[in-house]
C-alpha cells in the first residue's frame, strides 16, 4: 500500500468521522442505522478500510446529509493513485474541506517539501484572513458550497508542521506574488508581515524570485514537491498528481534552476518590505 493510498484513505475517514460527530452520534449509533457491525464504522474512520460508493452513499443517508454524497464520491476517487488528472470539480464538489484533510494528511506523511508559487502566497505561510478570501473567491468561482470556515481551520492545523523539527520548508516565492493582492490592503500588509517574519527561521528556506532576474528557466506555474515520490501541479480545472521517476526528476531541475535566481536572507526581506511599503494603508 502506497503512502499517498494511505494519506487519502487516512483524509476520507477523518471527513467521515467528522461528518457523524457533526450528526451528534457515536459509532455505535450509526452501525446500528447502517445495520453494520460497530468494527467496520470504525475501520472507515481511521482509514484501516476502503469503502465502496455504496457504503458512503449509506453513511451520507444515514446521517440525513444526502447532500455530502457526491463530496464523499470524489474523495474515494482520490485514492486511485493511477488517477494522475484529478478534477477540482469532483474534488470539491462539496466544498474544501475534503481536499484540505489530504493536505494535512499529506504535509504529515512528508519530511521535505519544496514548493514555487507564482501568483499567491503559498497556503503553508498564509494568514487566517489571506487564506479567508483565497477560499471565499474560488467556492464563488467553483460554484462550489462556502466551507470556508472548515477550510481555513484545515489550512492553520497544516501550518502546525512549520514547528515540526523532523520536517523542511524549501519556497520559492515570485516577487508578482508579493503585489498579487486577491484582499484589501491591511489583510495583505499582515500577510507579508508574517512572510518577512518567516524568512530564516529554522528549517525554512524561502527564496523571493526578483521582477528582473535572469532565468535559466521561466516560471510557467505553481508545483509542489513531496519527498521525491510525489508532485502536485495545479491547474484551472484540475491538480496533476505526478509519481513517476521522470517527472518527479524534471520539476526538481526546474526547482534547482529557478532557485538559483532567487533571493534569500536579508535581500528576501527587502523585497518583501518594498511591496510591503507600496501599499496603500490610508
Amino acid at each position: 500500500m502506497t503512502t499517498d493510498f494511505q494519506t487519502a484513505r487516512e483524509a476520507l475517514g477523518a471527513r467521515l468521522r467528522e461528518l457523524r460527530a457533526e450528526a451528534g452520534l457515536e459509532g455505535k449509533e450509526l452501525a446500528t442505522r447502517l445495520g453494520w457491525q460497530t468494527s467496520k464504522v470504525s475501520r472507515l474512520q481511521n482509514g484501516k478500510q476502503t469503502p465502496s460508493r455504496n457504503d458512503l452513499t449509506a453513511w451520507a443517508h444515514a446521517l440525513d446529509r444526502p447532500e455530502v454524497e457526491t463530496e464523499l464520491h470524489g474523495l474515494l476517487a482520490g485514492l486511485d493513485m493511477k488517477q494522475r488528472h484529478r478534477s477540482w470539480r469532483r474534488q470539491l464538489a462539496g466544498g474544501h474541506r475534503g481536499r484540505q484533510e489530504i493536505a494535512v494528511r499529506q504535509t504529515e506523511a512528508t519530511s521535505v517539501i519544496r514548493g514555487l508559487e507564482v501568483s499567491r502566497i503559498p497556503g503553508l505561510f498564509q494568514t487566517p484572513e489571506y487564506a479567508r478570501v483565497i477560499f471565499d473567491a474560488n467556492a464563488e468561482f467553483r460554484q462550489i458550497p462556502p466551507t470556508t470556515e472548515d477550510a481555513v481551520e484545515k489550512r492553520m492545523r497544516r501550518q502546525e508542521a512549520l514547528y515540526d523539527p523532523e520536517k523542511t520548508f524549501h519556497f520559492l516565492v515570485c516577487e508578482a506574488a508579493l503585489y498579487h493582492r486577491p484582499c484589501s490592503a491591511d489583510i495583505m500588509a499582515e500577510q507579508l508581515d508574517r512572510l518577512y517574519n518567516l524568512v530564516g527561521q529554522p528549517r525554512i528556506e524561502l527564496g523571493i524570485i526578483p521582477f528582473g532576474a535572469q532565468l535559466r528557466r521561466t516560471a510557467p506555474h505553481a508545483f509542489w514537491i513531496y519527498d521525491r515520490r510525489l508532485v502536485i501541479v495545479e491547474t484551472i480545472s484540475e491538480e496533476l498528481w505526478l509519481t513517476g521517476d521522470d517527472d518527479v526528476t524534471l520539476y526538481e531541475r526546474a526547482w534547482d534552476w529557478l532557485s538559483d535566481s532567487a533571493e534569500y536572507g536579508p535581500p528576501a526581506r527587502r523585497l518583501i518590505g518594498r511591496a510591503r511599503a507600496s501599499l496603500d494603508l490610508s
